[in-house]
């Protein structure tokens, strides 16, 4: 387990990293669009749903163990945002182990997902979430989506973080087209901007859940790795302290022996001095 750790944290980190370079560079795009267009376009809500309605919530966890505060962590954090918000969650488990969780603690679950064992299975995964909560959200069960997942840190430490990825409301659109462009020289969008700002507001969604997925398994992988550092430590430990424990029944041992045989050859030297006439 640890070696498996060890091999796949590597293509997580580096994922993460291109994946942060990925979503800035399609932030700027949809800040772009919005600049040329009116940052205060339609709100995705469907017809007959307030913002008090049903709140549909992905929560990334694992399916294996080892891990930890792991999926308590990012479980208790998920809990209590939502208990924040004004409406009933609706949530996603990707992973059995924080699946049990969530039960454990109440919270009403729709639907769990496997947790991929590699960067080429998380675009499946992705697409299965985006189909099945699509799905849902067009039946107008609920107008916001929440994603929540454990995000690395320095050395093998993670913090729970949550996204609200949608509505993509006039605040999010007005916000991005606020942002100050890196270069002087301003974008000019190309083509029909309705065709553009779909395809990065399609892009913009896949992206979020994919960096999500990636984060969580970087974290994951650390935290088994650590976990499994401090279990061959606590091992050598124990077998260092069991060593100093067997040695040192073994020398009182021999000192018990040795002091009945001192003790037995000093009575018989008594008794022989006794015998003397």
């Amino acid at each position: 387990m640890k070696a498996l750790a060890a091999s796949s944290i590597g293509q997580y980190e580096k994922s993460v990293r291109a994946l942060g370079d990925y979503y800035r560079t399609v932030e700027l795009g949809l800040g772009a669009c919005f600049r040329e267009s009116d940052p205060a376009a339609p709100v995705v809500i469907r017809k007959g749903q307030t913002d008090a309605g049903a709140i549909g919530a992905v929560v990334f966890g694992s399916d294996q163990g080892l891990v930890g505060q792991f999926n308590d962590v990012v479980a208790d954090f998920a809990v209590k945002t939502l208990a924040a918000l004004p409406g009933k969650p609706e949530v996603w488990a990707v992973g059995e182990r924080v699946q049990a969780r969530l039960a454990d603690a109440g919270v009403p679950l729709i639907g769990l997902f496997a947790v991929p064992n590699s960067v080429q299975a998380i675009t499946p995964l992705v697409g299965q979430i985006q189909i099945e909560s699509e799905a849902r959200r067009a039946k107008g069960e609920y107008a916001r989506l929440y994603i929540f997942h454990n995000r690395p840190m320095s050395g093998a430490l993670y913090e729970p973080v949550s996204q609200r990825l949608l509505p993509l409301d006039a605040p999010w659109q007005q916000g991005l087209a606020k942002a100050p462009w890196p270069t002087k020289v301003l974008p000019e969008v190309m083509g029909r901007g309705t065709g553009t700002l779909r395809a990065l507001i399609r892009e913009y969604l896949f992206i979020s859940l994919f960096r999500a997925c990636a984060e969580s398994l970087a974290s994951e992988n650390a935290s088994r790795l650590a976990a499994m550092e401090r279990a061959d430590k606590n091992i050598d430990e124990l077998l260092e302290t069991l060593h100093g424990t067997f040695h040192r029944i073994r020398q009182a041992g021999i000192d018990e022996e040795l002091f009945d045989v001192i003790s037995g050859f000093e009575a018989l030297k008594s008794n022989v001095a006794c015998l003397k006439p």
